[in-house]
């Protein structure tokens, strides 16, 4: 009755070995210990809302009962999206769903002498799939009709996450339509808008999922505009009897101020409790959603919470800057520091947190996650640089990424540290990089002055015009435009450095 969805990949991949590992619960356990009667193989359907009485089918029997119901509770969650193409239905075309869904997908590796697998979606499911069938042997091709994976980050969060991708012969095609698949020479042929097969042993449709509505839909209940399940801030229904929980649902996005699916195992728990607490009288509120979710991906972790860029510019928020850094997860001096790729974007009018993403191999989680807290409650950058995170050299620094973040955004909103932007830098570029990194990793077009010699060799700089100053990750630049304003100059960083600049610019394609 209860089985750890999120688990699947894995257990696929073989990483959880006991499919037994995958229930989380069997129908006695809620007899026994909280008198609760569950009823396995039995579809629901038929609610008459005036009557307040639901109809039961067995499936095993095909015997037909009718239940009333004081509160009725619609928790159906989501189906993975199967699209309409010709061949969709075709033995080895697969969705992750279900423990069965995942039984099936072994079998046909076992039994086929499965070599090549196709992944049709870059999403968490996706990835995870991609993955876990790498880890069982098979060439895999991931097919992704945008131009990046992961599509809550931002591009250039999205870029370490590909090239990880890629490091574990994982083959990336952006920007391709799959419009069927057909037979071919035993195997499955995937076909492309512009003519292009893709030939393979194995597909995992990972499209992404769809409400489960069509209770809600029989019964009269409302959708909300994204196709959900529409619930007040107790979950309930237009019905006063009937509540809805869980991916089957519209949620509230706190930051964008619109209403949303978000197939998440989090909002989905809390949600239940919501509208347990609401039946029972209860006066409790459903907050809403930002969208915190992490990803693992071949020993990579990738992380956001709130709003990306990219969806404040769709929901026409223009009032967001954004700070790039890429600090090490603990202190440089202790053994086994490795780089965050850290965004935080932010409102410069007041300060107010807006989104974060992450991605690097270790620490990531708990810096997310304390964003993540801090957008909940309302907070600032001024937060952020105030916080007080648990430090020894093994776990953190003194001034933690999280602090850095904040102390970067405040310096950007009080004038002390103007930005330029890699999209458009102007023609006046200065690296204050040593010659050695730059001679690896040059910069077109740009004046090179190494950070140490700056103050004396300031002077060689025309100083009526605009300089965007580069470094390798942002804190050398920092100080040459404090250095270069404070001196009658006029300078801007360029934020996260060449890393940023690399990650931004890297071609989703190749």
């Amino acid at each position: 009755m209860s089985f750890a969805n999120c688990g699947l990949p894995y257990f696929v991949g073989q990483v959880i070995v006991d499919e037994a590992k995958l229930l989380m619960a069997k129908p006695e356990l809620f007899r026994d210990r909280f008198n609760i009667e569950v009823r396995t193989r039995t579809e629901a359907g038929g609610i008459d809302r005036a009557a307040k009485t639901l109809r039961l089918t067995d499936l095993e029997t095909g015997a037909i009962d009718t239940v009333a119901y004081d509160a009725l509770v619609l928790s159906p969650g989501a189906a993975p999206i199967r699209p309409d193409l010709p061949g969709a239905d075709l033995p080895g075309i697969f969705t992750v769903r279900s423990i069965p869904d995942t039984r099936a997908i072994r079998s046909w590796i076992d039994q086929h002498q499965t070599g090549t697998a196709l992944v049709v979606g870059g999403g968490f499911i996706g990835l995870e799939m991609a993955e876990n069938l790498r880890h069982r042997g098979l060439e895999v091709i991931l097919l992704e009709r945008n131009a990046q994976v992961m599509a809550p980050l931002d591009p250039e969060m999205a870029a370490p996450v590909a090239q990880r991708l890629r490091q574990h012969g994982i083959q990336l095609r952006f920007s391709e339509t799959l419009t069927g698949f057909r037979p071919e020479n035993g195997r499955l042929a995937a076909v492309l808008a512009d003519g292009q097969t893709i030939a393979t042993d194995l597909v995992i449709l990972a499209l992404g999922v769809r409400p489960e509505t069509r209770l809600a839909v029989e019964a009269g209940l409302p959708l909300g505009n994204r196709g959900g399940i529409a619930v007040d801030d107790q979950q309930r229904t237009i019905d006063p009897a009937i509540w809805a929980v869980g991916d089957a649902t519209e949620a509230r996005d706190v930051v964008l101020g619109q209403d949303v699916v978000l197939p998440l195992a989090g909002p989905a728990n809390r949600q239940g409790r919501i509208a347990a607490d609401a039946i029972a009288g209860r006066p409790t509120t459903f907050r809403g959603v930002q969208a915190t979710a992490i990803c693992g991906v071949f020993g990579l972790q990738a992380a956001c919470t709130g709003a990306s860029e990219k969806a404040l510019a769709r929901a026409g928020i223009t009032d967001a800057t954004a700070v790039h850094l890429h600090p090490g997860s603990h202190a440089s001096y202790y053994p086994g520091a490795k780089p965050i790729h850290l965004k935080v974007i932010f409102r410069p009018s007041d300060g107010r947190l807006l989104g974060a993403q992450a991605v690097g191999e270790d620490g990531v989680d708990k810096r997310i996650d304390a964003i993540a807290m801090a957008i909940q409650l309302g907070g600032t950058i001024d937060d952020l640089a105030e916080a007080e995170l648990c430090y020894a050299p093994q776990f953190g620094a003194a001034k933690d990424p999280v602090n850095l973040a904040g102390m970067i955004a405040q310096n950007i909103r009080n004038g002390d540290l103007p930005q330029a932007s890699w999209t458009d830098p102007g023609p006046d570029l200065l690296d204050v990089r040593d010659p050695m990194e730059i001679a690896k990793n040059p910069l077109p077009g740009a004046t090179a002055i190494p950070l140490n010699d700056l103050r004396r060799r300031y002077q060689e700089l025309p100083a009526d015009r605009t300089w965007s100053v580069a470094c390798a990750a942002g804190q050398r630049a920092s100080f040459a435009v404090r250095f270069l304003n404070q001196h009658g100059y006029r300078a801007a960083m360029l934020p996260g450095g060449m890393i940023t600049r690399t990650n931004a610019a890297t071609k989703a394609s190749t």
